[in-house]
């Protein structure tokens, strides 16, 4: 390949990525909108954590649900009009939250999230697997996680800021308008985004064993005990922070902040490492015992607040660092015209982790035991790590299923 082709090949997988990317960044603010606020929705709806916990969890249950039938649709239909539509549908249920005249009303629109929700993982990562070269796969991830981490930095500080300047109610239309605005845009690129139709239309359906294969199933139970982790330090450990250490609302929020920036400070070096370094299951197992010890620091120690931000910021690392291997992992499991259905139903584990936390959390907090959270982090974190360290490379890896 030339000079100049290769710096083509390079704008154009850049392009893809930055389109691809961009989306992910949507659909994980979207995920943090509600929870830096459960402490003003406690007052407002007359609720407890709990309640907030489940219409939290509504979301998951209905996105783990569908992602795998998402998944489907993707390699029979192309990714993009997926992708599109699912983006699409959050944004409407966010700006409709907004709307919502008692907690029990957000009880659909969060269904409704969870519709759109489901369709971003299979969707993107078949659109970087059609259209990334596989020399950049792991760097593509990695952009593709950060995007996504960045979502959740960006979503307290946003929802916050928002919330000041015009309460909470106008703060959701505001951030659900948006996504429609970025909805159409992303609408007007969709010919970027279409992967290789035919292969999708050639592609065999897969064989009935695939979904039940050791690997495919070790990753799923990975990515639900990671998601058990993420979800119940990402949804409250403000509120958590709030009430083992007396902190401030501002004060909490900036933990959770500073554990997310860690994370994508992570995921950047991840990304590199996940294109240089085979044993993806290595680097798996070294950041999430990080992770999973400094958890246990917060639970257990007592530290001024500014160790506290720095141990949380530690700990989003060790975690960050390990989402590109993860994923090159999922991908190096998943045959070639099967990647939408793969990831859907792997990805579907996030969603099951998800889905049971929130509640189960809720419950430490509202029972007065807000230490606990984050011990239940770190015991996830380590049974994760067995998951990870057990999946192996299925025969005929990559190739199409007949």
């Amino acid at each position: 390949m030339t000079a100049t082709s290769s710096t083509t090949a390079a704008a154009g997988d850049v392009r893809v990525v930055g389109l691809v990317a961009a989306a992910h960044f949507m659909s994980h603010f979207y995920q943090l909108v509600l929870p830096p606020i459960f402490p003003l929705l406690v007052g407002v709806f007359g609720v407890g954590y709990a309640e907030l916990g489940l219409v939290v969890s509504v979301t998951y249950v209905v996105s783990g649900l569908m992602q795998t039938p998402a998944g489907i649709l993707v390699d029979r239909l192309g990714p993009s009009r997926v992708l599109i539509g699912g983006l699409g549908i959050y944004s409407a249920s966010v700006f409709l939250s907004g709307l919502a005249g008692g907690v029990w009303w957000l009880v659909p629109l969060m269904a409704v999230a969870g519709f759109g929700n489901c369709v971003f993982h299979p969707a993107d990562y078949a659109i970087m697997t059609a259209r990334v070269r596989p020399q950049r796969l792991g760097r593509a991830f990695g952009a593709h996680t950060l995007a996504g981490n960045f979502g959740w930095v960006a979503a307290p500080v946003a929802m916050l800021a928002l919330t000041q300047a015009f309460g909470w109610r106008a703060a959701l239309m505001i951030l659900g308008g948006a996504g429609g605005l970025f909805t159409l845009y992303l609408a007007s690129q969709a010919s970027l985004l279409t992967g290789r139709p035919a292969a999708i239309r050639s592609a065999p359906p897969a064989s009935r064993n695939l979904l039940a294969s050791a690997p495919i199933l070790f990753c799923f139970a990975y990515f639900a005990l990671l998601s058990a982790s993420q979800v119940g330090l990402q949804n409250f450990l403000p509120s958590a922070a709030m009430a083992a250490y007396s902190l401030s609302l501002e004060a909490a929020n900036f933990m959770l902040t500073i554990f997310l920036f860690g994370s994508s400070i992570g995921t950047l070096f991840g990304a590199i490492l996940a294109d240089r370094v085979p044993r993806q299951e290595m680097t798996v197992a070294i950041g999430l015992s990080v992770a999973a010890a400094l958890s246990l620091v917060l639970a257990f120690a007592v530290l001024p607040f500014s160790a506290l931000a720095a141990v949380a910021a530690a700990a989003g690392l060790g975690m960050g660092v390990t989402i590109p291997a993860r994923d090159m992992l999922v991908r190096n499991a998943a045959p070639e015209g099967a990647t939408g259905r793969v990831f859907g139903f792997v990805y579907s584990g996030l969603d099951l982790g998800a889905a049971v936390t929130p509640f189960f959390i809720g419950q430490l907090l509202d029972r007065g035991m807000p230490r606990l959270v984050f011990a239940v982090a770190a015991g996830a974190l380590f049974v994760a790590i067995a998951s990870a360290v057990v999946v192996t490379k299925p025969s005929g890896r990559r190739k199409q299923i007949a």
